[in-house]
C-alpha cells in the first residue's frame, strides 16, 4: 500500500464485530461500526474539501444507495451509486454498481459493477474484519473513478451533463 493509502487509512476508524446481516444482534453492531467510519470518511472528505459522496441505505443496512462524482477538468461528473451487503460479509467485499457506466469500461462488470479483483479484493481479504463500506469507498471505488473516468470522458464515452436548477 502507498504512501496516501496508509495515510487515508489511519483516518478511518476499524471495525471491530464480525457480523453480516443474518448475524441479527451482532448486525446491529456491525452497522453501527459501519455508520461511524462512513460519517468519520466523510467529516474528513468536507474537512479536505475532497467530499465526493453522498450515501444511504434501506432499514436493516442490507441494500445501499446514493451518488458519487468526480471532478475531471474542472467539470463534475456524477453517478448513480448502490449495492448490497453479500449474506458472507464481511468475509466478501460488497460489488459496486454504477449503472450509468455499464458496458462504457472493461474494467466492469454486467450490470455496472465495478471491478475490484486485482487492486482491492486483496487488500480486504487481508483485513476482512476491520474493513468495511468506507473502506471499500475510499480504497476500492476512489482510485477506480480516479483512473476509469478521465478515460471515459476522453474517449467520448461520457460526457459532461449541466444540472439544471
Amino acid at each position: 500500500m502507498d504512501f496516501n493509502s496508509n495515510k487515508l487509512l489511519k483516518n478511518i476508524p476499524l471495525l471491530q464485530t464480525r457480523a453480516s446481516p443474518r448475524d441479527k444482534n451482532l448486525w446491529v453492531k456491525r452497522l453501527k461500526e459501519e455508520y461511524h467510519a462512513l460519517i468519520k470518511y466523510a467529516e474528513n472528505n468536507k474537512e479536505a474539501d475532497t467530499n465526493w459522496f453522498k450515501i444511504e441505505s434501506n432499514k436493516d443496512g442490507t441494500k445501499w444507495f446514493g451518488r458519487c462524482w468526480y471532478i475531471h477538468n474542472l467539470l463534475k461528473y456524477e453517478f448513480e451509486i448502490r449495492f448490497d451487503i453479500p449474506v458472507t460479509y464481511p468475509m466478501t467485499v460488497p460489488e459496486i454498481e454504477l449503472p450509468e457506466l455499464d458496458g462504457k469500461t472493461a474494467k466492469m462488470y454486467r450490470g455496472g459493477k465495478i471491478c475490484l479483483t486485482d487492486h482491492f479484493k486483496p487488500l480486504w481479504l487481508q483485513s476482512t474484519r476491520k474493513f468495511g463500506i468506507a473502506h471499500c469507498l475510499a480504497l476500492g471505488l476512489a482510485p477506480w473513478l480516479a483512473v476509469e473516468i478521465p478515460e471515459l470522458v476522453e474517449k467520448g464515452l461520457i460526457q459532461y451533463e449541466e444540472k439544471k436548477l
